[in-house]
């Protein structure tokens, strides 16, 4: 099963691997604020990702890492 890892502290909640994402793996949280005061991405169903690392190739922060 994929893992996917998400730099809480450096995202800043663009939302474009949410929407990268052909399996709905991500959310933006509604709950958390990183220090920066933004809501960080946040994995929600795990079970479902593929490992295609669509999110992490679309994140211009680099605050995603998908492993296999």
């Amino acid at each position: 099963m994929a893992k996917v890892t998400i730099n809480e502290l450096v995202c800043k909640g663009c939302g474009l691997c949410v929407r990268a994402c052909p399996k709905d793996v991500l959310a933006l949280s509604r709950t958390k604020l990183n220090a920066k005061g933004y809501h960080p991405a946040e994995v929600v169903k795990p079970e479902a990702c593929i490992a295609c690392a669509s999110c992490a190739r679309t994140c211009p922060d680099v605050a995603i890492r998908v492993e296999k």
